[in-house]
């Protein structure tokens, strides 16, 4: 159980795959103007991630017993294309403004790195199915954490005086950088808090 927390609080704070790995940064540099848009998105990228990570697990296991890995990828990528397919009809038919809020950046999942690391990860880390659905989950969360923050952020610089030379893409790089920044914090949290 210790493991399982422990892989849930790397997930969100030590190892942030957008904060700390860098995975997802263009949802995350694009959707995250405003919180709705932001949770709706992370919301979307959590169930696909979840879903590909149930549904790649036992696809890697056929695979490797075929002696087929090497199409491992390509194969991931599919199914996290057909999930992303399946939420965009889904968020099209039952959430239509949320739908049109995430514009270009809701098909872009498929090949958000986030999605495609975390499942990758999973295999590569030797994990069991229900840790690698644990760790999904804790990287899914850590998302959602970093997009929420920095739409916090975002809407806080929305009163800021930019320097003009800084308006745009400047200073949203600067700001995201000093959000990543501030994560290097939570660094020995799992291994102080006696988890590993």
């Amino acid at each position: 159980m210790k493991y399982m927390i422990a892989l849930l609080v790397m997930g969100l704070l030590t190892n942030n795959f957008v904060l700390s790995k860098f995975y997802g940064i263009c949802p995350f540099l694009g959707v995250s103007k405003k919180l709705n848009t932001a949770v709706g998105m992370s919301a979307a990228v959590i169930f696909v991630m979840l879903m590909a990570t149930a549904a790649t697990y036992p696809i890697n296991v056929l695979l490797e017993k075929n002696d087929l890995a090497f199409l491992q990828t390509v194969i991931f990528i599919l199914v996290i294309a057909a999930l992303v397919q399946m939420v965009e009809i889904v968020l099209k038919k039952f959430m239509k403004p949320l739908y049109n809020s995430l514009g270009i950046y809701l098909p872009l999942i498929t090949t958000n790195c986030a999605v495609l690391g975390v499942v990758i990860l999973n295999i590569d880390e030797g994990y069991t199915f229900l840790q690698a659905m644990v760790n999904s989950l804790g990287a899914g969360l850590g998302f959602m954490l970093a997009m929420v923050l920095f739409a916090g952020v975002r809407k806080k610089m929305e009163n800021c005086d930019v320097p003009e030379f800084l308006k745009g893409l400047p200073i949203t790089l600067v700001a995201a950088s000093l959000v990543s920044l501030s994560f290097l914090g939570f660094g020995g949290i799992v291994e102080g808090m006696g988890l590993i």
